[in-house]
């Protein structure tokens, strides 16, 4: 059998953790193979092998057949191996030209010549169907674009071995689906494919075949067309998996958040456009209510007025009664209000901390955790510990472990611990599952549906239409910055929900 690939008995070890155990991973030309595993499990830590990144304890590379030593991502380009990153390297005042051509310019008596490049970039762009300006700076356009250039990177350096990590983690679904017609494209040109991912209906909808990696250990490959998701999933975490949520009716009591005709406007554009429209809306102890709608029409805004990070310019916000528009996050914090942040890096975490004095950032100067003033380290290592045990945050060194050096799905799980445990009667929680495997998917819906039973008000924000469906007991669609409607997830279908997210009913349900 003629293999592009093949990693055979790959070992990798950082301090307290075998992240790639002996792994054999075997990619077949001309096909889209899917790397699966639980966050953690050692898929980046792999491809990071195989571009070059870090290097292997033990085990070799074979490329089309012959054994080769890649020591930097500029060998495994000469060998034809591109990798396009889960967090994107590129220059953020850079153009779109500047950063595909990086570190690969063509040079004619010391100037640059940008003209060939240009034309090659907008050759490839329009062959592949990967539309973008190329003068265009990196700052100012979407995710979903940022990542056509790095894919358009990799086509330009001539790229035929195209490695993905998690591609889809930032992206809305019409650009998933837009991804995934890019990827079956490239594979008809002839190039080969490993897709990095957790999502089981990305595997089913591209993938030829799926090897799976559980803990640092090679389980098995599968063809995808033979397996079914819930024995991927199983081959996954090492149990069956429920994949859809278990819950009873929802038997909301009092009123915990009142927000009462809220307008927010845009502090970017000179305080002109309105983000948020006079808004109003409850949650009430005991209910999920979730915010449903496209990416980018004011539910960051919406956050970040409710946990204060942000002013309001109008309207009231009341919490359990009391009037907290002008109220510091720390007093929010304090009275009853937990945040789960949709940018994880920028306002969950601080990266070059550990993991226990993460886990109590918004407690530290509790009673509990300090004496005379002075910080009592015994007592926050015994209360992290109990929350790495209960919620399987996976890391190599425990409590010491530097935050940075973590798999994004245990970053998550950390905030997520971190804001359950602490007192509080309202969680805001905004795509709270983002970047994470069906294993702790699984887990964080239990803990949700948890909170509300016991007696929470839950403010879910998520852009997953099957997370809305499953997890909610209401939910209120926002366009532009306006609820257009209130739904009940029992009465609807997703199709109806998607055409009050796109704004074509709206008015009509309120």
């Amino acid at each position: 059998m003629d293999y592009i690939i093949e990693m055979l008995d790959i070992t990798k070890e950082f301090p307290g953790i075998k992240a790639n155990d002996h792994i054999t991973l075997q990619i077949k030309k001309g096909e889209i193979h899917a790397l699966l595993g639980e966050n953690g499990a050692g898929k980046s830590t792999l491809m990071s092998v195989l571009f070059g990144l870090y290097q292997p304890d033990g085990g070799c590379i074979k490329v089309r057949g012959k054994e080769v030593q890649i020591n930097n991502p500029l060998d495994a380009n000469a060998l034809g191996i591109g990798m396009v990153h889960q967090h994107f390297k590129l220059v953020h005042n850079f153009t779109v030209l500047q950063n595909i051509v990086l570190g690969n310019e063509d040079v004619k008596n010391g100037f640059l010549e940008m003209k060939k490049a240009r034309k090659k970039v907008m050759e490839l762009s329009e062959k592949y169907h990967l539309a973008v300006d190329p003068d265009a700076l990196i700052e100012n356009i979407t995710v979903g674009m940022q990542q056509r250039v790095e894919i358009l990177k990799m086509l330009y350096r001539d790229n035929d071995i195209l490695i993905f990590d998690e591609p889809t983690a930032v992206l809305t679904p019409q650009e998933i689906d837009e991804l995934m017609t890019i990827m079956k494209e490239l594979v008809k040109e002839g190039k080969s494919i490993v897709f990095i991912t957790h999502k089981l209906n990305e595997i089913k909808a591209v993938a030829d075949r799926c090897s799976v990696l559980r803990r640092g250990k090679y389980i098995g490959t599968v063809s995808v067309a033979d397996t079914d998701k819930e024995a991927l999933s199983e081959m996954m975490v090492g149990h069956k998996v429920q994949l859809t949520v278990q819950k009873d009716e929802a038997k909301p009591t009092d009123v915990v958040l009142d927000v009462k005709n809220m307008t927010v406007r845009d502090k970017k554009q000179g305080h002109l456009k309105e983000v948020i429209k006079n808004v109003s809306l409850q949650v009430r102890k005991g209910e999920i209510v979730c915010i449903a709608g496209i990416d980018g029409n004011g539910q960051s805004e919406l956050v970040e007025a409710i946990t204060g990070m942000s002013k309001v310019d109008e309207g009231t916000i009341l919490l359990n009664g009391e009037d907290i528009t002008k109220k510091s996050i720390r007093y929010r914090n304090t009275h009853g209000m937990s945040h789960i942040p949709e940018d994880r890096h920028k306002h969950g975490l601080v990266l070059d901390y550990s993991l226990e004095n993460n886990l109590v950032l918004q407690e530290y100067f509790d009673k509990r955790f300090q004496n005379h003033g002075f910080i009592r380290k015994d007592r926050i290592t015994e209360y992290a510990t109990e929350l790495i045990e209960k919620y399987d945050i996976r890391s190599g060194q425990g409590v010491d472990t530097i935050t940075r050096s973590m798999s994004g799905g245990n970053q998550q799980k950390a905030i997520i611990a971190r804001e359950l445990t602490k007192e509080h009667e309202l969680l805001v929680a905004v795509q709270p599952t983002r970047g994470l495997d069906v294993g702790a998917i699984e887990f964080i819906h239990k803990q949700i549906v948890k909170e509300r039973d016991e007696g929470a008000a839950v403010l879910l924000i998520s852009l997953e239409l099957e997370e809305v469906m499953n997890l909610s007991d209401r939910i209120l669609v926002i366009y532009e910055g306006e609820i257009v409607g209130e739904l009940n997830p029992k009465e609807t279908t997703i199709q109806e929900l998607g055409l009050y997210m796109a704004g074509s009913k709206k008015g009509e349900n309120k």
